[in-house]
């Protein structure tokens, strides 16, 4: 499988577990789009520095051809695909986070009904004595 096939594959499941699996819907959103756009401007630096000082070389028959400060245009859907499924489950995380300590809040009895609870019980003790 070439390199260009798995970076259309990281985009598309990348985008269908942000839609579809987890809901965060991070893609239709301005702050991820700014966010992404300033993580492309060091992608394209540290990418332009492993590929132009042939730290990273890719095969000629597993990339399209077009570069992009010396990497593979192929590299930008690649980073792309990282970025957004990192965010994503960082916000579905976050968001199973909340909801399991909110839970947690509603089960715990609050400290006035403790309280009530507490003067009740004593007061029943005082009658039966």
């Amino acid at each position: 499988m070439s390199y260009t096939v798995l970076a259309i594959v990281g985009v598309i499941a990348a985008v269908a577990i942000d839609l579809v699996v987890t809901r965060s819907q991070l893609i239709i959103r301005k702050a991820f789009w700014t966010s992404y756009a300033i993580i492309v401007v060091f992608q394209l630096i540290v990418n332009g520095l492993l590929t132009g000082l042939p730290v990273v070389r890719y095969r000629p028959d597993t990339i399209l051809g077009p570069r992009v400060a010396y990497a593979p245009a192929e590299d930008l859907l690649f980073g792309f695909a990282v970025v957004l499924l990192t965010l994503t489950l960082w916000v579905w995380l976050g968001r199973r986070e909340l909801r399991r300590r909110a839970n947690q809040d509603r089960s715990k009895p609050r400290a006035a009904t403790v309280a009530r609870r507490r003067a009740l019980t004593d007061t029943r003790r005082e009658n039966t004595s």
